[in-house]
């Protein structure tokens, strides 16, 4: 005959058991859920699991002053720390951040998204180094956005940024820091565009570009103190916008990549203003960079043999007209390529690579 108080204990126990099961259930249940719902929660950043719009540092400490390394190269930032946030990490843990841009010389303010390799904070080495700068610049409108920043691009999902990582650990870019600003102050809906110039009457975006965004970056970042650690890349309106920079700005700017680019300005704000508006114009800065016997720059043509006939024409008849002397060019092109980001990127590596070989990149401490 059984104990009651045995069989009583006993079934307490048993109690006890299941719902020590069901709770490990529960728990699991929840925890695999979490681990489900995660990366969805974090893919449509919904807080608390994403980290977009946290504070993004760079390393500056302090108000910055400026000042030099050692060796003279290196610009230490100039200060003041501008409020990044976080618009986007990347896996290897990077970060693209924007800040609004309130720009003292041009007047104009405006987004600009920047991104850091990974070398830049965690190479002991180069630590005090300075590294390339590069204004990467869209097509299209960009006056809400720059593709660059944010895109992925292709089934392979490539990037601007992780294109660049790959590139330097494979020893055929230099570690650019990316300055990635808004183009334009306002869409293109009426044929209206800023030609990247300072147009009597309008915003000046001409200085916003080559003023304004590189105080920016010299005042956050460390930089290469001489133009050869300065450089543009861009597409269509933004691949004009890179060559015109470089040549206008030699001073300042060493190279560009100039994808599937206008040559000259066309913009219809430009009525009224032909002095100004030679004074934006590739052919004529070229001839005065010839005349003047430079200083040298060095620009990386791109485009697709799908593209526009006139753009590819106008292309060919730039270098050969002006790509001597001081005005070094060089020519890719791409086998069934079309007008867009997707087709310039995953064909840059050797146009990266040449401008990279051009510029100074940092220096390892012994």
């Amino acid at each position: 005959m059984t104990n009651p108080s045995t069989g009583a204990y006993q079934s307490r126990g048993r109690n006890r058991a299941r719902r020590a099961r069901r709770w490990l259930v529960a728990v699991a249940s929840v925890a695999t859920l979490g681990l489900i719902a995660w990366p969805v929660m974090s893919y449509f950043e919904i807080p608390p699991f994403t980290d977009k719009g946290d504070p993004v540092s760079y390393g500056q400490a302090g108000g910055g002053g400026g000042g030099t390394d050692a060796s003279g190269k290196t610009l230490m930032p100039t200060g003041p720390q501008a409020d990044f946030k976080n618009a986007k990490t990347l896996p290897d843990g990077t970060h693209v951040s924007v800040v609004t841009l309130d720009g003292k010389k041009s007047g104009f303010k405006g987004k600009v998204w920047v991104w850091a390799p990974k070398e830049y904070t965690d190479d002991p080495k180069l630590a005090s180094s300075g590294f390339p700068v590069m204004i990467a610049l869209p097509g299209g409108p960009g006056n809400d956005g720059n593709y660059w920043s944010l895109g992925e691009f292709g089934p392979d999902k490539l990037s601007l940024e992780k294109s660049i990582s790959k590139w330097y650990q494979e020893g055929k870019s230099k570690p650019f820091l990316l300055a990635m600003p808004i183009l334009n102050p306002g869409p293109d809906d009426k044929g209206i565009y800023w030609d990247a110039s300072d147009i009597p009457g309008q915003a000046k975006m001409g200085t916003w570009l080559t003023e304004d965004v590189p105080d920016l970056m010299k005042a956050n970042f460390r930089t290469i103190k001489s133009r050869d650690g300065w450089s543009y890349m861009g597409s269509s309106t933004g691949g004009f916008a890179s060559l015109k920079s470089v040549l206008k700005h030699p001073d300042k700017f060493k190279t560009a990549i100039a994808n599937g680019p206008d040559i000259v300005p066309d913009s219809p704000l430009w009525r009224g203003h032909e002095k100004e508006k030679a004074e934006n114009n590739p052919e004529v800065l070229a001839k005065q960079l010839a005349a003047a016997k430079g200083p040298d720059v060095y620009i990386a043509f791109q485009y697709g043999t799908k593209e526009n006939a006139k753009m590819i024409s106008d292309v060919k008849k730039f270098m050969a007209t002006y790509g001597k002397g001081p005005v070094h060019t060089k020519l890719w092109e791409i086998p069934g390529g079309t007008h867009n980001g997707a087709t310039y990127l995953k064909n840059m590596e050797e146009p990266m690579k040449w401008i990279s070989d051009q510029m100074e990149g940092p220096v390892p401490s012994s």
